[in-house]
């Protein structure tokens, strides 16, 4: 890491400038001359499209990538980062969206890792780890296995990890889709403090409503460029925003109109299910989803969302009570019998569960319908390259090549594969989790409004999210979860933010 000595980082008014950033990958100009300027004790937004570049240059700035030209200062300071331990030395902390965290090792074991400089004693970490989840209300048992957390809790620990080591400059990559309103309201709270006391956090969310609420300034990226810089927040609105992220004039959801109730396409009776510590994750759970209709799931991460739609996805076993898809049984069906019984089914891991990372797309695409590209007992690959080119042109996916590896892609252009692969596979009932993280202003519109065409062309959907706003803006009904059960109920169009945000946390109405 290089630095230079000249500089007196107190007399700089900058935490972070990054000046003429150029970084390529095969196929794609990710930076293309981009520039970042965040002040010292400062939230600062960093907004566009999936593929603008956002990722890719806070990967620069936190020493994951090393750029082609331009300049990164920290605190005043000309940096060139080595590795990511090199960035954290210097006093910068990133939480990625994709977490990157050893499964088989602890939640206190992950925290320290990569950041001991002498022995310690994991007791003293554990406890340390403790005291800061109560402190910043990220509810997790430092003695956990990271394999036995779910998507959410993993999130926490990353959260956890660049606490633990008192970045001065600390990334968040959409740091609140795990939350319920309150617990947001938290941590937005929480990074004020830290930029009242001369820190500066740096917020990535698709969330137009948290950028307004939270931050300061904020820069726009778009085509790896930046189109607008250090713009003060309260003087624009969200649409305004979304317009210079996307380049034109954006629209909100429209919420579907009410229907009448029709026959019922899933229903799940009295099932209860263990998570993978083996303790109770269902408990008595009972719901049903009909024709044309949405229903959401809200809860915060870990009260048995996940379980829930694995065990309808036929990837969890069911202690007891029932899954029946239209009039059938499918309790102890394979997922390959549900799936062609008419289950689409969109993990909330799109990288673990929904997708083969070392496949290429084309691979990828038709992992659903392998059978229908065959020719003879081999792949017709000019036929699956047809079939992956029309899910990528339809839900524009962003790639270089068909024949790239998947791991490769951005988060959002992951997620927009995925989603597409399991639309086009024609379904009765969507089980949907997370179907829109990751997901930029435009992609998250997009994936809602297929959601809604299929409840409007008579299919179920079982939306599983902890994005409230999602929930109350294209639900017919919201399911609440807490503590492995059915907690409360609501009518979407008269479903109340505040009741069910007291419902996901456990709290009376």
């Amino acid at each position: 890491m290089d630095a230079d000595p000249l500089v007196d980082p107190l007399a700089d008014p900058l935490a972070v400038e990054l000046i003429g950033i150029h970084k390529r990958f095969p196929g794609v100009v990710a930076n293309a001359g981009t520039e970042l300027k965040v002040k010292r004790g400062s939230i600062h937004a960093v907004l566009g499209e999936n593929g603008a570049g956002k990722s890719t240059l806070m990967n620069v700035l936190a020493g994951v990538y090393r750029p082609e030209a331009g300049e990164v200062r920290v605190l005043g300071a000309r940096r060139v980062f080595a590795s990511p331990s090199a960035a954290l030395a210097a006093g910068v902390g990133m939480v990625h969206q994709e977490f990157r965290l050893v499964p088989t090792f602890t939640v206190a074991e992950n925290v320290v890792l990569g950041a001991a400089t002498r022995v310690l004693h994991m007791g003293t970490v554990e406890k340390q780890v403790a005291d800061l989840a109560q402190r910043f209300s990220l509810d997790v048992d430092p003695q956990r296995q990271v394999w036995q957390l779910s998507m959410g809790e993993r999130q926490r620990v990353e959260i956890l990890k660049a606490l633990w080591r008192a970045a001065e400059i600390l990334i968040l990559d959409e740091p609140t889709a795990v939350l319920t309103p309150q617990e947001a309201d938290e941590l937005g709270s929480i990074i004020r403090q830290m930029a009242n006391d001369g820190r500066s956090v740096i917020f990535i969310s698709h969330k137009l409503h948290e950028v307004k609420q939270y931050c300061d300034e904020a820069t726009v990226l778009r085509g790896g460029k930046t189109v607008a810089s250090s713009l003060k927040v309260e003087d624009l609105t969200s649409p305004q925003l979304a317009e210079l992220m996307v380049g034109d004039a954006t629209h909100t959801i429209r919420r579907p109109e009410p229907t009448q109730a029709c026959a019922t396409l899933l229903m799940v009776e009295n099932l209860h299910a263990l998570n993978n510590r083996k303790l109770p994750a269902l408990r008595d759970v009972s719901l049903s989803v009909h024709e044309g209709e949405i229903v959401g799931i809200a809860g915060v991460a870990g009260n048995g969302q996940r379980e829930l739609a694995d065990v309808i996805a036929g990837l969890r076993n069911a202690l007891s009570g029932s899954v029946r898809l239209f009039d059938r049984d499918i309790t102890n069906a394979s997922a390959r019998q549900r799936f062609r019984a008419g289950l689409s089914y969109i993990p909330e891991d799109r990288v673990g569960v929904g997708l083969a990372v070392q496949l290429s797309i084309t691979d990828n695409a038709i992992l659903r319908s392998y059978r229908q590209h065959r020719r003879g007992p081999l792949i017709a690959t000019d036929r699956a390259k047809a079939f992956c080119a029309e899910i990528v042109s339809a839900f524009k996916v962003r790639a270089g090549s068909l024949d790239q590896r998947i791991a490769e892609l951005s988060g959002g252009n992951l997620q927009r594969l995925l989603v597409g692969r399991e639309l086009t596979a024609e379904p009765s009932v969507i089980v949907a989790s997370q179907p829109t993280r990751g997901l930029d202003v435009q992609g998250v519109t997009a994936i809602q409004e297929l959601l809604i065409d299929a409840r409007n062309r008579g299919l179920g959907v079982l939306l599983i999210s902890e994005d409230l706003d999602e929930l109350l803006a294209i639900s017919d009904r919201i399911l609440v979860m807490h503590g492995g059960r059915i907690a409360a109920q609501y009518v979407g169009v008269d479903a109340n933010r505040s009741a069910i945000g007291l419902a996901m946390a456990g709290e009376p109405a």
